[in-house]
C-alpha cells in the first residue's frame, strides 16, 4: 500500500473520530454534508445553463412538443433527485423514484432520437 493511500485512510479515520467524539460533531458533519449538497446542485445548475446556452438553437429547432418533453423530463429528474431522501424511506417510494428516473431517462432518449433524426 502506498504512502498516499495510508495518509488518506488516516485522514478519513481522524475525521470519523472527530465526528464521533467531539460534542456537536454530528451536527458539523451534517452541515458539511448540506454544504456539499448545495455545491453539487449549484454546479449541476451551472452546467445546465452552459449547455442550454450552447445548444439553444438545437433546442428550439425541436418544436414545441419535443421541447416540452425535454423540459418535463429534466424537471421530473430534478424533483426525483430532490425527493430521493423521502422516497427511499418506503418501498413504494423507492419504486416510484425508480419509475420517475426511468421515465425521465426514456423521455430524454426519445428527445435525443428526435433531434438526431433531423440533424
Amino acid at each position: 500500500m502506498s504512502v498516499e493511500a495510508l495518509r488518506n485512510i488516516g485522514i478519513v479515520v481522524v475525521v470519523a473520530l472527530a465526528v464521533w467524539l467531539v460534542p456537536g460533531g454530528g451536527d458539523g458533519a451534517a452541515l458539511v454534508g448540506q454544504l456539499l449538497n448545495a455545491l453539487f446542485i449549484a454546479v449541476i445548475a451551472f452546467i445546465c445553463a452552459v449547455l442550454y446556452r450552447r445548444y439553444r438553437a438545437e433546442i428550439f429547432s425541436l418544436g414545441d412538443r419535443w421541447r416540452f418533453a425535454l423540459y418535463a423530463a429534466v424537471g421530473v429528474a430534478v424533483v426525483a433527485v430532490a425527493a430521493a431522501g423521502r422516497l427511499f424511506d418506503t418501498g413504494a417510494g423507492a419504486a416510484l423514484w425508480f419509475a420517475l428516473v426511468a421515465g425521465a431517462s426514456y423521455t430524454l432518449y426519445l428527445v435525443w432520437r428526435q433531434y438526431r433524426s433531423y440533424s
